[in-house]
């Protein structure tokens, strides 16, 4: 679609002024920019298809992107995104993924926004970190690219695949979840995913000591952005984000026998 305006995209939580423009994307340019880039060209030199490519910088100093053709998930969130075949297309998806970045190493001074929550141990790969709904791109109804890699960084295949259930399966309690997922049976779901995923037996028994783990870093890494960065991470936090973790961490406590059985 030939576009001679720029429209606005309003889908993420945090960065603001983001544009399409023709078959481009605009977004801020950011200190951790040019680490996205060079995970950004090794994605596209290596023919990992899923994720924008990077086309340089404006005359106004904004990143440039390639558009991703299709459509995110807008909120409450459609049918088509909360089927099996959704979940088990955004695990197979984040498997491509992490096979296509695996062998990619960053330069040593690669400047990663680093101020999130991670897992402890040696990072493996450099994960996507925030795979959200609003940013996975879907067509004809099947997963077909991420976008959004500000919180890329290095982490570990485990603590990709348990923020990524946290939204997807969803880690939650049922009055925080979007409608259509409030009564899925969860450890079913979290099946599904590892199964597409290919998560081995090991792994899977740590999913959810992960999460919880997960849940508590969160906590923290979020209260100190909305004090120290402000903008949209405060309107997060101020909006519930923390009560929100704290309910999830309960719910999961309250339902870890049933969901630790489905998983292994």
């Amino acid at each position: 679609m030939a576009v001679n305006v720029e429209m606005p995209l309003s889908g993420g939580d945090v960065t603001e002024g983001i544009v399409r423009l023709g078959d481009t994307v605009r977004r801020p340019y950011r200190a951790h920019t040019p680490a996205v880039h060079g995970l950004l060209r090794h994605l596209e030199m290596v023919g990992f298809d899923g994720a924008p490519r990077v086309l340089g910088v404006d005359e106004l100093g904004r990143e440039v992107l390639s558009w991703v053709e299709g459509e995110t998930p807008p909120r409450p969130l459609p049918g088509f995104a909360v089927t099996d075949e959704a979940l088990a297309g955004v695990a197979g998806l984040l498997r491509r993924y992490h096979e296509a970045v695996a062998g990619y190493e960053a330069p040593p001074d690669a400047p990663w926004d680093m101020a999130a929550s991670r897992l402890d141990g040696e990072p493996e790969l450099i994960g996507h970190c925030d795979v959200t709904p609003e940013n996975v791109v879907f067509r004809h109804g099947r997963p077909v690219g991420l976008i959004d890699f500000d919180l890329a960084r290095p982490t570990t295949r485990l603590y990709d695949v348990v923020t990524t259930l946290r939204h997807w399966a969803p880690i939650a309690d049922p009055g925080d979840r979007d409608w259509r997922l409030c009564r899925v049976d969860v450890g079913r779901r979290l099946r599904l995913f590892c199964d597409a995923y290919g998560l081995d037996r090991d792994m899977r028994r740590q999913v959810l000591p992960a999460a919880r783990v997960r849940f508590e870093r969160s906590y923290e890494a979020m209260r100190t952005r909305a004090e120290v960065v402000g903008g949209a991470w405060a309107r997060i936090w101020h909006g519930g984000a923390g009560p929100r973790i704290r309910r999830a961490q309960d719910w999961l406590d309250r339902h870890w026998d049933e969901l630790d059985a489905r998983l292994v």
